[in-house]
């Protein structure tokens, strides 16, 4: 393991203890202030879209100073500071047996909490945020995972997951999948030199097909749409530990930027842990209106919803380059938008001869 894996592992090792103490921290207050007759109560950071910031240095959004009040001394908040506190003590007892549950083991794990069930998972999906935010941390550190399928990754990489020794070119047609608790896997050995990273698991395959791992020494990762929390973690560990550029290949819409974008400086909503997932440095290597123009490629027309979409990404400051804003005017202007797949029009193997190489600098 490389010096700068072993030092990311220290600090997933470091957060989970944090967590820990969070927890226990949280606790020994509550008992506090009820032994000095005070109401118990916990400062959440605010995730209203007020309180979200695009920090321009390090490019993805941040919480900003506002903050919120979880106390036990408010009837309307009193039920929910209950259950806040089953969560925390549900995923205290995980962290120390060193176990995972999904979100959805703690959801129906709360109807035979004190503090009552929750109406839907929502619910307590937005207890365990509050936590998050609270302390810092991602769920992954609290124990919990989602009930998400994993993202693929073939090519020359060999892992370790709970000792189990897997190579992602020897782990059957689809790749190795990315398990929700990603930080507890070990990169044992890597052999690329880039991460591809696919929108659509249809393209994922094609690349498979092709030999694209082989050809561009790389890993390629389908991400199955927008992608998985899960699959933007594996990414950001591949570029922090590996020293791997990430490469971005996604539909010519205005949905297939924003998947990327995500990839590349966090969403509002997750404002409270960007800093863990985002990859600033990411390249978009998706199709794009000029790519359009220049390939002749099949198109569709751009519904209303994708012109909204679009001029609302003008106003949105992780596009506010003289690429994306050229590119966005130049989809508006045209009204059509293509998909990946739209290649096919020149063989089924083009994108890896000609398109992919172009985009990447590797054409002779």
């Amino acid at each position: 393991m490389s010096r700068v894996a072993k030092k990311v592992r220290a600090r997933e090792r470091a957060y989970k203890r944090k967590a820990g103490e969070k927890l226990a921290g949280l606790g020994k207050d509550v008992i506090e202030d009820i032994l000095h007759t005070r109401p118990p109560k916990l400062k959440i950071p605010s995730r209203s879209t007020t309180n979200i910031i695009y920090d321009e240095t390090n490019r993805y959004f941040v919480l900003g100073p506002r903050y919120g009040v979880r106390s036990a001394g408010s009837m309307k908040q009193v039920k929910k500071f209950a259950q806040l506190m089953c969560a925390a003590d549900f995923s205290k007892e995980l962290i120390t047996s060193k176990k995972f549950a999904t979100l959805r083991e703690m959801y129906y794990t709360a109807e035979g909490w004190d503090a009552g069930p929750f109406h839907e998972q929502g619910e307590s999906d937005a207890i365990i945020e509050d936590l998050e935010a609270a302390f810092g941390l991602k769920r992954e550190d609290l124990g919990l995972t989602p009930e998400e399928d994993g993202a693929a990754v073939y090519g020359r990489l060999v892992v370790n997951e709970d000792g189990v020794v897997i190579d992602a070119t020897k782990a059957g047609r689809g790749g190795y999948t990315i398990p929700p608790a990603i930080d507890d896997v070990e990169f044992v050995r890597c052999k690329a030199k880039r991460v591809i990273a696919i929108e659509t698991m249809g393209m994922y395959h094609r690349l498979v097909q092709e030999g694209a791992w082989k050809k561009f020494d790389a890993l390629i990762v389908g991400l199955k749409g927008q992608a998985a929390r899960a699959t933007r973690r594996f990414l950001k560990r591949a570029h922090e530990e590996l020293g791997l550029p990430i490469h971005l290949f996604c539909d010519g819409d205005p949905f297939g930027f924003h998947i990327a974008m995500v990839i590349v400086s966090g969403s509002a909503k997750l404002a409270y842990i960007n800093h863990e997932l985002a990859v600033p440095d990411a390249q978009f290597i998706g199709v794009t209106a000029s790519d359009i123009i220049d390939y002749k490629l099949p198109t569709d027309k751009l519904r209303e919803l994708d012109v909204n979409r679009l001029k609302q990404l003008q106003k949105d400051p992780r596009y506010n380059t003289e690429f994306w804003q050229g590119e966005i005017k130049k989809m508006l202007e045209l009204g059509k938008k293509a998909e990946q797949q739209a290649f096919s029009k020149y063989g089924l193997s083009y994108v890896v001869k000609e398109y992919l190489p172009a985009k990447l600098g590797l054409k002779d």
